[in-house]
């Protein structure tokens, strides 16, 4: 009798089986943006509903600082975020196991106050310039000084984390300059400000996209996921007419109303993986200044996804 029912129920089983071969379930991707270009693909695909096209829930959570953005990744109220190499570096270095991704398209540029004359980097001998400390701002900022044979030293750095406070401030004549991420850089431009000169112009780009440790491990299948709805959005925003999407990056976003006439989205690229040379730059300049004792080679901080 014991046979007969257990061949009775053997069908139910694989039919159980064949079902629960379908699609994969997937997490909950909690991913913290920055009021910068790098965030938009992923409002798009949050959007346009890509990321439930494949199958995948998606949290974005923006911040206006990186300081907020790295306690909440290390709080674990994150899985990933747009962020950039240092940050990575200093997660490492405080034991707090986080992995690149993928790089980003974002542009730094370096913005003098309205009427300063001339605008260029060997006037702001002396003077205030803000940035935000021991990040991907004051990289970039180093290294534009360094382009113009300066040093930091030759400058009067305020410190501000705040973008926003950043821009309010360089817009009122309180700062002869300040480094701003897109699009705060052309808000400020399209207000008065005056360009100088940026990351674009240095051929450097340390900004990426990185996960903790624990979520590429446990949630390989969501990232893969998570990138084919981002790859989705750069196509659309490649080929879509400005007037499409620019009131809704505006809002999601959380950019100033001018960001509306200001705004030039750059090239976005598909995701892929950061150039050595970045990886390497970065953790040299961090060394320089000892911020980091540690030397991180670019297989301990990247993770590739994007293998067949």
């Amino acid at each position: 009798m014991k046979k007969i029912i257990a061949l009775l129920f053997l069908p139910l089983f694989f039919l159980a089986a064949g079902c629960g071969g379908g699609k994969q379930e997937l997490s909950t991707l909690k991913i913290g943006l920055m009021p910068d270009t790098d965030s938009v693909p992923f409002i798009i695909a949050q959007e346009k509903g890509y990321f439930k096209e494949e199958g995948l829930n998606v949290e974005l959570h923006p911040f206006k600082s990186a300081m907020d953005r790295d306690s909440a990744l290390q709080s674990g109220n994150l899985d990933g975020a747009v962020s950039d190499m240092l940050a990575v570096a200093f997660a490492k270095t405080g034991g707090f196991d986080v992995k690149v991704t993928s790089m980003t398209d974002g542009s730094y540029k370096l913005i003098a106050a309205p009427g300063m004359k001339p605008p260029t980097v060997k006037a702001l001998a002396g003077k205030e310039v803000a940035v935000s400390r021991n990040t991907i701002i004051e990289y970039v900022t180093d290294h534009i000084l360094e382009s113009n044979a300066m040093t930091g030293d030759d400058i009067a750095k305020v410190i501000i984390p705040q973008i926003p406070t950043r821009l309010e401030l360089l817009q009122s004549g309180n700062l002869a300059a300040a480094t701003l991420p897109e699009p705060m850089a052309s808000i400020a431009v399209h207000n008065g400000c005056q360009f100088i000169t940026g990351s674009d112009e240095l051929g450097i780009n340390p900004g990426v996209i990185l996960f903790t440790g624990k979520s590429t491990k446990e949630k390989e299948a969501e990232i893969k996921a998570m990138y084919r709805a981002y790859n989705k959005a750069v196509a659309y925003l490649n080929s879509a007419a400005r007037s499409e999407y620019i009131d809704l990056v505006v809002e999601k976003g959380g950019f100033p109303p001018a960001a509306k006439d200001a705004l030039t989205l750059p090239v976005y690229h598909e995701a892929g993986l950061p150039k050595q040379s970045d990886v390497t730059d970065c953790m040299a300049w961090l060394k320089r200044k000892a911020l980091i004792e540690e030397t991180y080679d670019y297989a301990d901080l990247v993770v590739d996804f994007f293998r067949p």
